[in-house]
């Protein structure tokens, strides 16, 4: 029974903070000058007052913002997102279901490659602390701290793209992508992701690893490490068995935050690199004022918010004996 009151009441705060994050979502865009029917209107001189009027009365922007929220929030209930404001007038749930495989699976690939790096080299630089290579992984650390993600795109883009022409600098595929075997799409599809997948590697690396190295010195430090070297276990034994488990619970925590970010770290690389994903549609829809898929772009970021933390009580669940008892 009291299992069953937590799952409730876990279920109830997700739904709150939903809600909320819906509330502010909503309040925020309508801040901001602009509305999809200024853009509409303002480039063509036949257009009047009353013409203006009649697009807001058609997209229901002429009603109250509280009503306006209520009517959105019950179309939501009913996984319905409206119509895209701008161009071909699609439902906006069609045209996310279109680009979001492509950003997942750049982020999915992207946070693969980050956990595969950072975890030894946090380690290592946890184990062997002060030497000269816990030096070189704090500088290049802190050049991953410092250099932004946009720049680092365009340095790539000259550099492995122009200077050294190895890899594609735009777009997803090349122009004779559907002459290709299957293996060839494959190929040209992971040239077109190299440059991308490297800097969010390059960009997420830095802060995992650190997190990593920090968690371990303290386990490290820990009275039941000293009691199992004094034992005479195999150092690797204590560092792999004992140690990693529990420093591996603030590593869970930031994998879990980082979730949320698979939308809103695309926006500008997926920009950069032409690449037709949900970063580039919400940035298309920002520009355009075109409030459906901008907010439909937020209630999946807050979806995978929740989720993201979902999951991170999951991988405690399983790091952690004591959280299972």
């Amino acid at each position: 029974m009291k299992i069953f009151y937590k799952f409730f009441f876990k279920i109830l705060s997700l739904v709150i903070t939903f809600l909320g994050i819906t509330v502010v979502s909503f309040w925020v865009i309508h801040l901001a000058p602009g509305s999809p029917t200024d853009l509409q209107t303002t480039l063509n001189p036949k257009a009047s007052t009353e013409v203006r009027e009649r697009l807001n009365k058609i997209y229901g922007l002429d009603k109250p913002l509280s009503v306006q929220y209520i009517n959105w929030l019950k179309r939501i209930i009913h996984f319905d997102f409206g119509y895209s404001l701008s161009g071909d007038h699609r439902p906006v749930w069609d045209k996310i279901k279109e680009r979001l495989p492509l950003t997942l699976a750049l982020n999915l690939i992207s946070m693969f490659f980050i956990f595969i790096l950072a975890i030894p080299l946090g380690i290592l630089s946890a184990v062997y602390a002060d030497s000269w290579f816990d030096k070189l992984t704090t500088i290049f650390v802190f050049i991953g701290f410092s250099v932004p993600g946009f720049w680092l795109a365009l340095l790539l883009m000259l550099w492995l793209g122009i200077y050294c022409p190895i890899f594609p600098i735009s777009g997803l595929t090349s122009l004779n992508f559907s002459e290709l075997s299957f293996w060839g799409k494959l190929w040209d599809l992971a040239n077109h992701l190299a440059l991308p997948v490297m800097v969010f590697t390059f960009t997420g690396l830095a802060g995992l690893s650190r997190y990593m190295r920090s968690s371990m010195l303290e386990v490290l430090g820990q009275d039941f490490i000293l009691l199992a070297r004094a034992k005479g276990l195999p150092y690797k034994i204590v560092i792999l068995k004992h140690a990693l488990k529990n420093a591996l619970l603030p590593v869970i925590t930031i994998l879990g935050l980082s979730v949320p970010g698979l939308i809103g770290g695309s926006v500008i690389i997926e920009s950069i690199f032409a690449l037709p994903g949900l970063g580039q549609l919400f940035y298309q829809a920002v520009m355009a004022r075109d409030y459906p898929i901008i907010l439909g772009n937020l209630v999946l970021g807050a979806i995978l918010t929740l989720v993201g933390n979902l999951l991170a009580d999951l991988g405690y669940f399983l790091a952690d004996p004591r959280i299972r008892k």
